[in-house]
Formats: structure tokens, C-alpha cells, sequence
């Protein structure tokens, strides 16, 4: 197995840090507070993603009826994980997670658990390689019936925005109609300061991640239904209760497939 380097810091073990896990190290809580020094909303846009993924993911499950989610990108297991969301509502769901880090890999027994009735799956591949997770996930899902694709601030790390938009198309299209997209990515246009911290992160030299404009974050969902409230930013995607939350520079939607 790869060595796991413990010396520099490490995106999902930051972004871990910031959801209150424990799967991290010093260089990791180093970095996450540098951060948040920097920007201290970071850990509300780290916590509002996670939360509008449950959000998404029960929608899903009790409204649109899915009971099949492929994961793509999972990092590492905190609170809410997918198959622990949707298994809470409909205990037969199957999950697919997908990573090609070696540190979640190592992990990834804590993403495996699973009710009697469902399935939890893991497999080792790159985003990169659309059609081989799509093989790799039939093992597990039924892929002539309706998939939830779950991607959850896995797109900013793709360089290249058309690159970024061509895998979710490619994936997207081994799937049946009825399927759904579920995403939320960093976004340009609504905290400066977000984007000023993420901007000067990016230049540290740790792997990077870019904030997009919300109209590119929208685009990844060309040729899918929209569901209400369409891509907002997270906290106002169906929120729950009765409090109207501020937006954040995170943005997200579902869509479904024609």
C-alpha cells in the first residue's frame, strides 16, 4: 500500500479536521488553523457542505424513491456519511464509495459498515477514469435502474473546468433515466474573503482547489431537471426548519436525468 506522508499537510484530513474528526495529524490542525485565521468561515462552508449532503441524500431516498448511490470522490468518513444517511431511511440502499487516495483508502473500513438488508462498497479508482468506475460500480448497483451520482466538492480539484464538466457528463451517462446528480462545489460571487483565503491557499504549494463561478457550477447540470429550489447556495437548498439561513460561497443542487 502507498505510504501515507504525515510531514505536510493533506486536504481531506484538513477538511476533516474542520467537521470535528479525528482522523487527522498537527500538520493537518496546523494548516486548517492557519486557515481559519485566515478566513474563520471555512468551517461553516466544511459543515454546510456535509449537512446539504444529508439534505440531498434524504430527498433522494424518501422523495424521488432512489435506493442506489455512487459516491465519487467520498474523502474521509466523518458524521452522515451517505450510506449511513440513506440506510437510516431506507435500509436496503446500496452505496458505492469511490477514492484513489491512499489515506482514505486506509479508512475505508470505516466506510464499509452496513445494514443486513444494503450493500457498502469501496473502490480504489481515480475520478479520472469515468468508464472504469462506472464497470467497477455494476459490480455492486444495478446500473439499468436509477443511481444517485454523489459529488461532493470533489470538482475543484479538477484543474481544467471543461475537463471537470466532461467527467460528470461521462459518468452521468452510464446511467439509467431516472437517475439523479448530487453536487455542491466552492463558488465564486458571494464571500470575497473566502475566495481571497482559498486564492492564497492555493499558492502554498498543497494541492489545490478552485472556486468556480456559479454559473459553471450550474453547468454541470446542463441537460438534467432541476429540482427546487434548482443550485443555491447550500444552506438554502430545502433547509430544515423554519430559519432562513445566509448564503456562503458553496453552491450545490440535484438534478434528475431525463
Amino acid at each position: 500500500m502507498t505510504e501515507i506522508d504525515t510531514s505536510v499537510p493533506h486536504s481531506a484530513r484538513i477538511w476533516n479536521y474542520w467537521l470535528g474528526g479525528k482522523d487527522n495529524y498537527p500538520v493537518d490542525e496546523a494548516a486548517g488553523d492557519a486557515y481559519t485565521a485566515v478566513f474563520p468561515g471555512i468551517v461553516t462552508i466544511a459543515r454546510s457542505s456535509r449537512a446539504f449532503l444529508g439534505r440531498s441524500i434524504r430527498y433522494l431516498v424518501e422523495e424521488a424513491g432512489v435506493r442506489q448511490f455512487l459516491d465519487v470522490g467520498t474523502g474521509l468518513p466523518t458524521v452522515d456519511n451517505t450510506h449511513e444517511v440513506a440506510q437510516r431511511s431506507a435500509p436496503e440502499s446500496k452505496i458505492v464509495y469511490v477514492d484513489n487516495d491512499p489515506l482514505v483508502l486506509a479508512h475505508a473500513r470505516a466506510l464499509l459498515t452496513s445494514t443486513p438488508q444494503g450493500v457498502t462498497a469501496y473502490e480504489d479508482l481515480s475520478l479520472y477514469d469515468p468508464e472504469r468506475i462506472l464497470e467497477a460500480a455494476s459490480k455492486t448497483l444495478d446500473l439499468s435502474r436509477p443511481t444517485a451520482l454523489i459529488m461532493s466538492g470533489i470538482l475543484g480539484h479538477v484543474t481544467d473546468y471543461d475537463q471537470a464538466r466532461d467527467l460528470v457528463t461521462r459518468l452521468l451517462a452510464g446511467l439509467p433515466s431516472g437517475s439523479y446528480l448530487s453536487l455542491n462545489e466552492g463558488s465564486r460571487g458571494t464571500d470575497p474573503d473566502y475566495e481571497q483565503a482559498q486564492d492564497a491557499y492555493n499558492e502554498t504549494g498543497a494541492v489545490p482547489y478552485f472556486l468556480r463561478p456559479v454559473e459553471q457550477i450550474t453547468a454541470y447540470f446542463d441537460g438534467l431537471e432541476l429540482v427546487d429550489p434548482g443550485v443555491v447556495s447550500v444552506p438554502l437548498w430545502r433547509p430544515d426548519g423554519g430559519a432562513q439561513p445566509e448564503p456562503i460561497g458553496q453552491h450545490g443542487g440535484v438534478g434528475r436525468k431525463p
